[in-house]
């Protein structure tokens, strides 16, 4: 600590934030007092600069039993089951080390699932990363995937899916986005609310150490090539103790001992302490003294910043205290009266009867900042809307085309990822990953849970508003196609600096989309994370407004898989297929440039191609659907074939180029396949659905994928194609 003429660089506050608080507390505050606004007031924990336009999303539903605000949202899922689930980021501290910013990213956000009362039971994960031929995004990717596995299987929480996307932008700056599920009685729902004076504050779970320390602040700053000094801003996980830490809490909450929960996340004691007391209206005090240090030395403000993992914080009856113990005591765990609830409004820290600091709650949590920036559009947007796409149109060679694209780092096979994890632990998993969404078994029921996670982030950079758009409705047909009704989302918001104009420009074009299309869909958001200054020496990486979506299916045995399941079923392509190249992979694949106008969207037509494939599903007319996305047709039906190593013969009328049809990324279309008898059926439905669809071929034996289209033609070996798709990714990834 120092004197310093200007004492709010230190903590990340402006000059004028610091003036605002000079104003709140009519006095200076000391330097524990300011290191509280400090985090409070960063856009990680205080969303200064997004929460006016996060005003925008729809929240409200039926289903919506608890909406943002508490540590994850709750949905009502039927029969007296709700689903809590969020999705939030772990970017910063996996870029400086990504094994422990993946792990803690999941072990955060697992805590944030039970501190509502749910017992977690899947996880998924959404990354981006740079050119995997670059070293230094080897070591990241290799380090990330290996702590989502490490953290997640020793937790016995299986991780179902996810997404994984290739950029340069995201070289120095990964974005790693966990997301976690639980589920729990509707009526026994936990918030995080410090209620009822006199009532004890405990802190329960590991003990308090110098790791994470002004982590908040940390994810609220760019970073550059000297930040590799900021390891000690990075926490360290340990899933056996978490794993404990869930059990002992979840058995507490089933008996009633709890008033209120909160997970010790960002921001640490300071987070959880001045949230819970913001929410009741009440305030507390903690005495630092009482605080279980893992070192010694700890300063307050250190105590107080510590982001040190696998703690919870309860508020307890006095009455229910021993009891409380008594199960921590079992489960070989800590468990520390560490102050009580008061009626004052303050957040008092003391040392014994040493006041330290003492700051009314609400000015650390209502009255931060609210920043509605100035915005503009940036230079590229309008420049790269007029892209020459004549290289994929005159190609020719359809076959070597899609064997490169398949072979590519956004196309090919994720398996090496997903076998690093644990998928099938709990024995709920009845899809598994590698299709377009996982499926869960409800306990007890023959219902079912369907969750993705979806986000083209060239998309959202050429055009925000619709590229957002896109992703809500991308993730909610991924539910979809597995016979899942779409029911609400999460999200996580990944932008670079809003300070500047067109990144702020960006956000604001993104949440229109994103609130258009969530309204449209019937999917609220109930909750998620925004995670601003992803940039790396003064560049940003491509918006990526990630969308965690679920979905219920009523009958698991009517579920559907992606891929073709017998020789001779029928192949329909439902959906409008348009002269629609731009923003496209295979663009991308052959000029190594991010331009051109994205699809287009109808978001009606969008809703109406859900109800039909969940209809579909339940009357068991399909044996499979796979929707159309990055790589078009042409790539989607390789996917379809590889599984069982079937093959395809298709051929197609339309009035687009080849390549369009090949490999357009035009919205809304699936691929479906059915048995003969069923397409009278199918073809009424997709009538009165109101959707374009051909009837264009059938499944083979295999092993070749055929494709004619007017006098061009795409043929090739099955087998060719699968060994470029399989072995792209492992290859990349070595070191």
């Amino acid at each position: 600590m120092t004197d310093s003429p200007k004492p709010w660089l230190e903590h990340n506050l402006a000059e004028s934030e610091y003036e605002l608080i000079l104003g709140l507390m009519g006095r200076v505050p000391n330097y524990l007092e300011l290191a509280l606004f400090g985090v409070m007031w960063s856009e990680h924990c205080g969303y200064k600069n997004s929460k006016a336009q996060l005003r925008k999303l729809p929240t409200q539903g039926p289903q919506v039993l608890q909406g943002p605000g508490e540590n994850a949202g709750v949905v009502y899922l039927g029969d007296g089951l709700a689903a809590a689930f969020k999705m939030e980021s772990h970017n910063h501290p996996s870029a400086i080390e990504p094994y422990q910013g993946a792990a803690t990213g999941v072990g955060g956000i697992i805590r944030d699932i039970f501190a509502m009362g749910a017992r977690p039971i899947a996880s998924l994960n959404s990354l981006r990363f740079g050119d995997p031929a670059d070293n230094r995004v080897k070591r990241l990717l290799g380090g990330v995937v290996a702590g989502i596995g490490g953290y997640g299987n020793c937790m016995g929480i299986p991780t179902v899916g996810g997404d994984v996307y290739f950029h340069p932008s995201y070289r120095g700056n990964p974005l790693v986005n966990a997301m976690c599920l639980g589920l729990m009685k509707a009526d026994k729902i936990y918030r995080g609310q410090a209620a009822g004076v006199g009532n004890s504050v405990m802190l329960v779970g590991a003990r308090t150490g110098r790791d994470g320390i002004k982590g908040a602040s940390f994810a609220s700053e760019e970073l550059s090539d000297q930040d590799r000094d900021k390891r000690p801003n990075v926490q360290v996980g340990d899933p056996f103790m978490e794993k404990l830490l869930m059990e002992a809490t979840l058995e507490i909450l089933e008996k009633n001992l709890v008033v209120g929960l909160q997970d010790l996340g960002a921001a640490g004691l300071t987070s959880s302490g001045a949230e819970m007391a913001g929410r009741a209206g009440s305030g507390l005090y903690m005495d630092l003294d009482l605080v279980p240090l893992r070192e010694e030395g700890l300063l307050d403000w250190e105590i107080m910043l510590s982001e040190s993992q696998e703690r919870m914080l309860l508020v307890v009856e006095p009455a229910k205290a021993e009891a409380i113990q008594a199960v921590f005591d079992k489960w070989d765990l800590l468990a520390v009266p560490i102050g009580k609830v008061t009626d004052d409004g303050l957040f008092t820290l003391r040392r014994g009867d040493r006041v330290l600091a003492a700051v009314p709650a609400a000015y650390l949590t209502d009255k931060v900042p609210v920043y509605e920036r100035p915005f503009s559009e940036p230079a590229y947007h309008r420049a790269a809307q007029g892209a020459d796409l004549s290289p994929a149109r005159e190609y020719g060679d359809w076959s070597d085309l899609l064997c490169r694209l398949l072979a590519s780092p956004n196309l090919c096979s994720r398996k090496w990822v997903y076998e690093q994890y644990d998928h099938m632990v709990g024995l709920n998993t009845v899809v598994r990953p590698g299709g377009d969404a996982a499926l869960l078994r409800l306990p007890g029921s023959r219902r079912g849970l369907a969750l993705s996670s979806d986000c083209n982030a060239r998309y959202v950079y050429l055009d925000p508003r619709l590229g957002a758009a896109i992703a809500v409705a991308e993730a909610a047909l991924n539910v979809a196609v597995v016979g899942a009704k779409p029911l609400a989302l999460t999200n996580c918001l990944n932008f670079g600096n809003p300070e500047n104009p067109e990144i702020y420009w960006q956000f604001v074009k993104a949440t229109d989309g994103l609130a258009e299309a969530a309204k449209a869909l019937g999917t609220p958001v109930t909750g998620g994370n925004v995670s601003f200054y992803n940039e790396y020496d003064g560049k940003a990486i491509f918006p990526t407004p990630t969308i965690g979506m679920i979905g219920v299916i009523e009958d698991i045995s009517f579920r559907l898989t992606h891929h073709f399941k017998r020789p001779g079923h029928l192949i329909v392509l439902v959906g409008q297929t348009k002269e629609e190249l731009g923003a496209s992979e295979v663009h991308h694949l052959l000029t190594g440039r991010d331009e051109g106008p994205v699809p287009s969207l109808d978001l009606e037509t969008a809703a109406r191609l859900n109800d039909f494939l969940v209809e579909a599903a339940a009357k068991s007319y399909l044996a499979s659907a796979h929707d159309l996305a990055e790589g078009g047709l042409a790539v989607a039906l390789a996917e379809c074939c590889f599984t069982l190593g079937l093959g395809a013969s298709l051929t197609v009328e339309s009035p687009v180029s080849t390549a369009a049809l090949l490999f357009g990324e035009s919205q809304s279309r699936v691929l479906i396949s059915l048995a003969p008898e069923n397409l009278e059926a199918v073809l009424a439905s997709l009538n009165q659905s109101r959707l374009s669809h051909g009837l264009v071929g059938r499944v083979t034996e295999g092993p070749d994928l055929a494709v004619t289209h007017g006098r061009q033609r795409l043929k090739v070996d099955l087998r060719f194609l699968l060994k470029a798709w399989s072995e792209a990714l492992p290859r990349a990834a070595a070191l």
